[in-house]
C-alpha cells in the first residue's frame, strides 16, 4: 500500500508529529496498524470516550487487536495511572505518553478541540516531540481538520491519505454489485451501457468509505446502475464537501435539445466531448473551457447547463459576487477553497456566472481584485484535473485582458439575440416544455412579432400569455402570445446603445455562437 510505505518513510525520517486529516478514521487506523507492524513498533489510539488503548498483535492474523485496559496499565508507570481507565483527559494522556516505553506510534483521534488556546496541551506535545531521540514516539494527530499552533509547525508534517484510483474504485463497485446479487439469490444486476464507467468517473475524488457508500446507494436505489443514478451520486458527493454559499451544486442540467440556436457552440462542444472525457484528458492538451459573452437572456446560462448535461458531469456554479469578504485574505481563500472543491469533484464543469462581477477592473478595492485574478489565473494555468470552465459575461469591457488570452480558455463565443429561425425554435421548445403542441401554433408569425427579443423574453411572453388565458378560461393562442409580445419592451430597445457597443467589440474578437 503506497500510504503505508509513505508513512513508514516519515517515521524512519524521525518525524515526531504527523498531522493526518481525513473523515475516514477507520481506514486511517487500519493503515497505521500496518505501519506500526512494519516498523516493529507498538500502536496506541486515544479518544476522549475510550481513553488510551494499546493495539496488540494478533498471533493468528496479520492485524492488531485492542489490548485490555489492565494490560495497558502494566506498561505505564504506576504514578501516572488514571483511575478512569476509559476516559483519559488530554493533559493526562499526554503526560502518560511522555513516560510510555518502548517507542510507539500513537494516534490521537479528534484532538483538534484541545489545541487552540490551550498552552498546556501545546507544551506537552512539544515536550514529546523534542524528546523524540530518547522516547522514539511518533504522535499522529488524526482528525477531519486540524490547525497546528505555530509552536508545533516545524516539529510536524502533514500527510493526506491517497484517494482510491480507478482500479480500486472498480473493485469497490464490483464488491457492491456482488453483495447486491448475493442478497437477491444470484440475480444479475441490470446496468446500462457505459453507466458503470460514468459512475466510476463520478466517484473519483472520494475516499474509500464514501465511494463505497455512494456506490451502494446508486445500486440499491433502483436495483440497477443507470445514468439516472449519476445526478444523485453527484449531489451526495458535493454535500460531502460542505462548501455551500460561494459555490453551489446545480441539480438540474439540460440537454442541447433545450437550447435554441447556438449551432457553432454546440458543434464545438460535441467535437471535444470524447477528447475531454478520455483518460488522457488530464494532459495539457485537454480542452480547458470557454467564455460565453453576450446579451442578457440570450441563453448563456442554459448553454452552461447543457454542456454539463451532454457530458453527464456534475455542474458547479461559482457565484463571483459572493466571493468577496470584508476580512483581508478571506476573499482569496474563498476562491481557493471553491477551486479546490472543483478539483475534488473532477471530472466536472464549473460555471463562473457573470465573471465580470468578481474580476472587473476599476473597483474600489483593486488590490483584492488583483489577488483574486492572480489566484484564478494561476489555477487555470496549472490545474491538472478534469475541470471544464464555462465563464459567462455580459460586459467584457471591464474584464482584464489576461483572462481573455488563448491557453487559459480555448475560445470566446458571442451569444447574440436570436434570429428569426432560432426564435421559432425557441417558441417550440418552451411550448413543448409546457405540454403544448408547437405544431398547433403559427411559429413563423410568432418569430416575426418577436424581432429583438431574447430567449428569456420569449419564454416570459409565453408564461404571461398562459396566465392571461387561464384567468379568462381560454385556450392559449397565437393572438394571446402576440399580445404579450406587443406589451413588452425588450432589452434590445431599452439598452440598444450598450448592445450595439458589445456587438461592435465582439465582431472581430470572438466566434459567433450561432
Amino acid at each position: 500500500m503506497p500510504d503505508v510505505n509513505d508513512l513508514c518513510l516519515l517515521i524512519r525520517s524521525n518525524t515526531p508529529i504527523i498531522v493526518l486529516e481525513t473523515h475516514d478514521e477507520t481506514r486511517a487506523l487500519e493503515v497505521l496498524t500496518r505501519v506500526a507492524m512494519q516498523q516493529n513498533l507498538g500502536f496506541y489510539s486515544w479518544t476522549i470516550t475510550d481513553g488510551l488503548k494499546r493495539w496488540g498483535i494478533d498471533n493468528n492474523a496479520a492485524s492488531f487487536t485492542l489490548e485490555s485496559a489492565e494490560e495497558l496499565e502494566a506498561r505505564v508507570q504506576r504514578h501516572h495511572r488514571d483511575d478512569n481507565k476509559t476516559g483519559d483527559n488530554p493533559a493526562t494522556v499526554l503526560q502518560r505518553i511522555k513516560t510510555l516505553k518502548p517507542a510507539a506510534v500513537i494516534a490521537l483521534c479528534d484532538f483538534h478541540p484541545y489545541l487552540p488556546n490551550n498552552p498546556e496541551h501545546v507544551r506537552l506535545l512539544k515536550d514529546i516531540a523534542l524528546r523524540y531521540e530518547t522516547l522514539g514516539h511518533t504522535v499522529i494527530l488524526l482528525s477531519h481538520a486540524l490547525d497546528i499552533p505555530d509552536e508545533l509547525q516545524r516539529l510536524s508534517v502533514r500527510y493526506q491519505l491517497r484517494l482510491p484510483d480507478d482500479a480500486q474504485l472498480m473493485t469497490i463497485v464490483r464488491d457492491e454489485i456482488q453483495q447486491w446479487q448475493n442478497d437477491h439469490q444470484g440475480q444479475k444486476l441490470p446496468s446500462e451501457t457505459g453507466a458503470v464507467k460514468k459512475l466510476l468517473r463520478n466517484l473519483r475524488g472520494l475516499g474509500h468509505r464514501d465511494a463505497r457508500r455512494l456506490a451502494r446507494q446508486a445500486i440499491r436505489n433502483d436495483g440497477a446502475i443507470t445514468e439516472a443514478d449519476l445526478p444523485l451520486v453527484n449531489r451526495a458527493k458535493f454535500q460531502l464537501m460542505d462548501m455551500d454559499g460561494v459555490i453551489a451544486f446545480e441539480h438540474n442540467t439540460e440537454s442541447f435539445a433545450a437550447v435554441g440556436g447556438l449551432k457553432k457552440l454546440k458543434d464545438w462542444i460535441k467535437k471535444r466531448e470524447q477528447a475531454w472525457l478520455r483518460p488522457q484528458a488530464a494532459s495539457n492538451d485537454r480542452p480547458r473551457g470557454v467564455m460565453l459573452l453576450g446579451v442578457q437572456g440570450g441563453g448563456k446560462s442554459l448553454a452552461a447547463r447543457a454542456i454539463a448535461g451532454l457530458w453527464s458531469l456534475p455542474l458547479l456554479r461559482l457565484d463571483m459576487g459572493a466571493l468577496y469578504n470584508k476580512f483581508i485574505g478571506e476573499t482569496e481563500k474563498n476562491l481557493r477553497d471553491a477551486l479546490a472543491l472543483a478539483d475534488i469533484m473532477a471530472p466536472c464543469v464549473i460555471w463562473m456566472d457573470e465573471i465580470e462581477k468578481g474580476l472587473a477592473t476599476g473597483t474600489n478595492d483593486d488590490s483584492t481584485t488583483r489577488r483574486v485574478l492572480g489566484t484564478l489565473l494561476t489555477w487555470m494555468a496549472e490545474n491538472k484535473h478534469q475541470v471544464f470552465v464555462v465563464a459567462t459575461a455580459n460586459d467584457v469591457s471591464s474584464l482584464p485582458p489576461e483572462l481573455m488570452r488563448k491557453g487559459r480558455l480555448d475560445e470566446i463565443f458571442f451569444v447574440d439575440l436570436p434570429d428569426e429561425k432560432t426564435r421559432a425554435e425557441i417558441f417550440a421548445i418552451h411550448l413543448n416544455k409546457r405540454n403544448f403542441k408547437p405544431e398547433q401554433f403559427a411559429l413563423h408569425d410568432l418569430a416575426l412579432h418577436s424581432n429583438g427579443f431574447s430567449g428569456a423574453e420569449i419564454e416570459q411572453a409565453i408564461v404571461s400569455a398562459i396566465y392571461h388565458c387561464s384567468a379568462e378560461r381560454k385556450p392559449l393562442s397565437n393572438e394571446a402570445i402576440t399580445q404579450e409580445l406587443e406589451n413588452t419592451y425588450p432589452l434590445s430597445i431599452l439598452r440598444s446603445e450598450e448592445i450595439a457597443a458589445l456587438r461592435e467589440w465582439a465582431k472581430d474578437r470572438t466566434v459567433m455562437a450561432d
